[in-house]
């Protein structure tokens, strides 16, 4: 019976060491998903780094024959060290992601084969080739054009581990706006593909089955598509259950679909502000997003119980020392309860990363340096290393205690809700952790 090992990755902090956690709050789907596309006859094994650890003599001990890597962001500079050993040792290793799909070149210097964007097609001949020759083509390119029949992902692989509160279901994929730094729209470009209503009603009802009472829907803009997001969330109400998910704020522009969203148990939404300057908004090819509406529309999310948790970049060129300072305070002053932030990076592969190069304007090539902690680029009213400092800076101003108290556990709206606000206050000493240690928060 050959053995396939699925592996994610963690990240490095500056000290030299493996980001590691007690729990993995938000475990992605991608492998438990393969697994359910892998025939009865592999036998399947899953580590997670940040609560596992990564053995490679111990895991080629215990029988590997195929090694698959999915790394999240820069979490992909350690994915290729552990390919790098496992292929000293005569493993296979092939590598999927978004951060893969985009540096392909780079990743085949450390893997034998690269499965690009979508996997639903690639997986299965993945896996035939091994068995017929045990050789993998050097790449996969095979995007689906419907998310139709994906069957149930095994959460078992998952349960296993320790966990949050809430197991992932996928929604949708891709979007439908091409904003010039997104890694989404290079791999989909502008599309976006939902799946049936009663397929992901499938898969929600697996999780109550399993006795978690929350999840979180994996869609990359669960709004773009209304119609679907409304039939959705009319089935999702009567099931008591609450959930999240990542959209734009055109949701707090149509009332009806937000009482709906509401109503079906949605209390947290990730949403892409991205800046509070409309020059920087137009710019990264969001000129939908209106500056001046952020704190109205993030208002009438909160009047109707759902809490908003930001996605914010610094390092535009409409971005001045100014306005990371006065990022803080509109921070505070809208009382984002989860707030992040991300230094500009120019992805490999994307449109800007293409512009900047072109433009003389990228700092290094190195493409070990393209963490998100770190300026690769000079923006235009500021050197490279003073962004990096002011975004240091925003991170501890943020992530004070005085800070986190006062969006958190004194945020007004916790009156309402005193769990979620709660849980924020936990997510946001979460995030202080990695601040401390000059490493850009993240949840696994």
């Amino acid at each position: 019976m050959p053995t396939v090992l699925f592996i994610q990755p963690t990240q490095y902090g500056p000290d030299g060491a493996l980001c590691k956690q007690k729990k993995i709050h938000l475990p992605g789907l991608v492998f438990p998903h393969l697994a359910a596309m892998t025939p009865d006859h592999w036998q399947v094994r899953l580590l997670l780094e940040v609560v596992d650890e990564v053995d490679v003599e111990a895991e080629i001990t215990r029988g590997v024959d195929l090694v698959a890597i999915g790394a999240m962001g820069y979490a992909i500079y350690r994915g290729v060290e552990i390919a790098d050993a496992f292929r000293a040792r005569g493993v296979t290793v092939v590598f999927g992601g978004y951060m893969a799909s985009m540096v392909a070149g780079k990743v085949l210097e450390h893997a034998d084969s690269v499965v690009i964007g979508d996997a639903e097609i690639s997986w299965p001949m993945v896996l035939a080739d091994f068995e017929r020759d045990g050789k993998l083509k050097r790449t996969y390119d095979h995007p689906v054009s419907d998310l139709n029949d994906l069957p149930l992902p095994r959460y078992e692989l998952l349960t296993e581990k320790p966990l949050g509160t809430m197991l992932p279901v996928q929604a949708g994929r891709g979007c439908p706006h091409l904003c010039s730094f997104c890694s989404v729209a290079c791999i989909y470009k502008g599309r976006y593909l939902h799946r049936p209503v009663d397929d992901v009603m499938r898969d929600i009802k697996r999780v109550k089955e399993l006795g978690f009472s929350g999840f979180y829907l994996l869609d990359d803009n669960i709004v773009a598509n209304p119609g679907f997001l409304g039939q959705l969330c009319d089935r999702i109400e009567p099931l008591g259950m609450t959930w999240s998910s990542q959209c734009s704020l055109n949701l707090a522009r149509n009332p009806a679909l937000l009482e709906r969203v509401a109503k079906s148990g949605c209390n947290l939404l990730s949403l892409g502000l991205e800046s509070i300057s409309q020059a920087g908004l137009d710019g990264m090819g969001k000129p939908w997003v209106k500056a001046a509406e952020h704190e109205e529309l993030l208002g009438r999310l909160r009047d109707a119980g759902i809490m908003g948790s930001s996605e914010m970049i610094v390092g535009l060129d409409s971005d001045t020392p100014e306005s990371i300072r006065a990022t803080l305070d509109f921070v505070n002053r809208a009382r984002i309860a989860i707030p992040r932030f991300y230094i500009l990076t120019p992805i490999p592969g994307s449109a800007l990363y293409d512009e900047l190069k072109a433009q003389g304007r990228l700092v290094t090539d190195e493409w070990e340096r393209f963490d998100g902690s770190q300026a690769v680029h000079t923006p235009t009213h500021m050197g490279a290393e003073q962004l990096t400092e002011l975004y240091w800076w925003l991170n501890r101003q943020i992530f004070s205690w005085r800070s986190i108290l006062h969006r958190t556990l004194l945020n007004p709206a916790a009156r309402k809700q005193p769990g979620l606000h709660l849980f924020a206050f936990g997510v946001n000493l979460h995030y202080r952790r990695y601040v401390m240690k000059r490493v850009p928060p993240n949840i696994f």
